[in-house]
């Protein structure tokens, strides 16, 4: 399989993930009158999720040789 279509693949699985993740049902789990460090456990939850989302992004659109240039620095 050529990078192209992995790459393609992986942002696919992503955009599937972020719409799972962000769905009402998983977000009432989060709907809680519970504070984590003086945040409210669902906008913690939000926040968290898309910054993993931002950085498994990040990691899909590199190539190896990106990623192994940044992990020499």
């Amino acid at each position: 399989m050529n990078p192209a279509k992995r790459k393609n693949k992986r942002l696919l699985a992503l955009f599937l993930l972020g719409s799972i993740v962000f769905n009402y049902p998983i977000l009432c789990l989060f709907d809680l009158k519970t504070m984590v460090f003086g945040i409210p456990l669902l906008y913690l939850y939000i926040f968290m999720a898309w910054a993993l989302l931002i950085i498994l992004i990040i990691l899909a659109t590199k190539t190896k040789s990106e990623i192994e240039e940044f992990r020499d620095e």
